[in-house]
Parts: structure tokens; sequence; C-alpha cells
């Protein structure tokens, strides 16, 4: 079975930088999935996308996030992590690990979740 563990998120002034990573245990490696990706889910609000990779390697980034996150993957490490720079007070949320697989219909998975907290 698939299940992803999120680290590094936590408290940041604005301007301020973190690295998200996810751990991702499953029988496979990270390219026998459809796709990795990043969501987040602020108080009172929808979850919305981040950034994911799409095979062969397509990126999609939200327009909010855009030239200030960057999401790569770790094959070897199994990762998928998420450098934030330029952080703002609105990408406080919770964000969660998700990956889908190949096929149809495809499974997603998600992981439990890690605070992000920009403030002064």
């Amino acid at each position: 079975q698939v299940q992803l563990a999120e680290s590094g998120g936590g408290l940041v002034q604005p301007g301020g930088s973190l690295r998200l990573s996810c751990e991702v245990s499953s029988p496979g490696t990270l390219a026998s999935f459809y796709s990795v990706g990043w969501y987040r889910q602020a108080p009172g609000k929808q979850r919305e996308l981040v950034a994911t990779i799409r095979n062969p390697g397509y990126i999609d980034y939200a327009d909010s996030v855009q030239g200030r996150f960057s999401i790569s993957r770790d094959y070897g490490k199994k990762m998928i992590l998420l450098q934030m720079n330029n952080l703002k007070p609105e990408d406080t949320a919770v964000y969660y690990c998700n990956v889908a697989s190949l096929g149809e219909p495809r499974d997603e998975y998600w992981g439990q979740g890690t605070q992000v907290t920009v403030s002064s």
C-alpha cells in the first residue's frame, strides 16, 4: 500500500523560506505514479493545488505561488520536495502531499498534512 508522510512545516516570518518533504512508502518507484504533488487548505477554504509533477515531467504551479515555490522529486530517497521562498501570510495553510496512480480509474493517496504558518 501507499503511505505518505510530510515534514518540514512550521512558523516563519513573511519573506522567509521553508522546505517541505514528503516521504513515499510504496511498492514501486516514484516513476510508477501518474502524478505527485502538493495541495494546501487554509481555514474556511477548499483544498487547492499548489504544485504537481505529471509523468513524464510536466510541472504545474498555482498562479499564486509561481516564481516563489519549486517542486522536485528525489528518486533515490522516494521523496517529493517543495521549496517555498518569499513566503506570504496568505500561504498559511495545512499542506498535503498527494500521489495518483497510473491507469483508470486513478487511485489517490494523501498524507496527514503539515502546518505552515507565515506570520510576524
